[in-house]
């Protein structure tokens, strides 16, 4: 049982924790939360949260909607993601691992956004290239788009771990294998490798950040940056659930246009934002990219 002066100590080292944040990691991260990453190839189930929060893995602000929760199966395919549900800090669902191998788990938003005005009035849509291209009228005026691709995914893997759930599909921000995403012991050293659009992430910023902040009175942050290939080198100190995150430099830590820094890139996978800034077109939109991941190391 916990005392009152032991449950003391540890809100008051939380709140001080919090204090001595800067000001960009108290913006809202978007995650998702397997019961586990790695399973024995018995066909087991994993259950997975999804929500927004402040602290990593903390259910307090909002849950994440799954309209564009995908799921892909060690032979490359859709599964269906079962038992979904959505609650006030958190929305849930399953997945029954009934192939043996790799899964790709993920919230993906690719969208464009267009503002313009039709005389006075200020108009705001959202879909495809196509279908804004029929729905914006000739008449619109101070036209600007922007496309959103964001990308918040994690790896579970039933058996021997496979790679055909990792391949590319060339569009956003994404890891592809070099160090296998479900092959992580606490002490090693993993190569992640990260494409935006298919061509390397090179010059990205990176966070990595270990699960169990409320607990801490330091964020023990990793920062780092992409090398030409896009890859960054991460030696693990602890086991436990990982958040990583990765956004162009120009944008790391803020929020304005253009932006999709550790908090705004993983947020908009949930929220896309509105065109701000820069006016873009439909064949040269703004764009704003964003990705973040969760990763299991395991005790050695």
């Amino acid at each position: 049982m916990t005392t009152p002066s032991v449950r003391a100590r540890v809100l008051t080292l939380a709140a001080a924790a919090v204090l001595a944040l800067p000001a960009a990691v108290h913006a809202h991260r978007a995650w998702l939360l397997p019961s586990g990453t790695v399973y024995s190839g018995q066909q087991p189930w994993v259950s997975v949260d999804a929500a927004i929060s402040n602290d990593i893995f903390y259910y307090e602000h909002n849950a994440a909607g799954l309209d564009n929760l995908l799921v892909i199966g060690p032979d490359g395919q859709p599964v269906q993601a079962e038992n979904q549900a959505k609650g006030r800090y958190r929305s849930v669902f399953d997945v029954k691992l009934s192939q043996t191998g790799t899964y790709r788990i993920a919230l993906v938003n690719d969208t464009l956004i267009a503002s313009f005005k039709v005389g006075t009035e200020t108009k705001r849509l959202r879909g495809t290239a196509e279908s804004l291209a029929k729905e914006i009228p000739a008449n619109a005026e101070d036209l600007r788009v922007s496309q959103s691709q964001n990308r918040v995914e994690t790896f579970v893997t039933s058996g021997k771990p496979t790679t055909d759930a990792l391949k590319p599909t060339g569009r956003g921000i994404e890891l592809v294998p070099v160090t296998h995403p479900n092959d992580l012991v606490e002490g090693d050293t993993a190569t992640l490798r990260f494409l935006d659009n298919g061509k390397p992430a090179a010059g990205y910023a990176a966070t990595v950040i270990l699960g169990g902040l409320r607990y801490r009175s330091e964020l023990g942050e990793m920062r780092l940056t992409t090398d030409k290939n896009g890859e960054i080198q991460v030696k693990w100190p602890a086991a436990g659930m990982y958040w990583v995150n990765i956004a162009p430099a120009r944008a790391a830590g803020m929020g304005g246009p253009g932006a999709g820094g550790p908090a705004a890139g993983a947020m908009a996978a949930a929220t896309p934002p509105e065109p701000t800034g820069p006016a873009g077109t439909l064949a040269e939109p703004v764009r704003r990219s964003g990705y973040s991941l969760t990763l299991e190391v395991l005790p050695r």
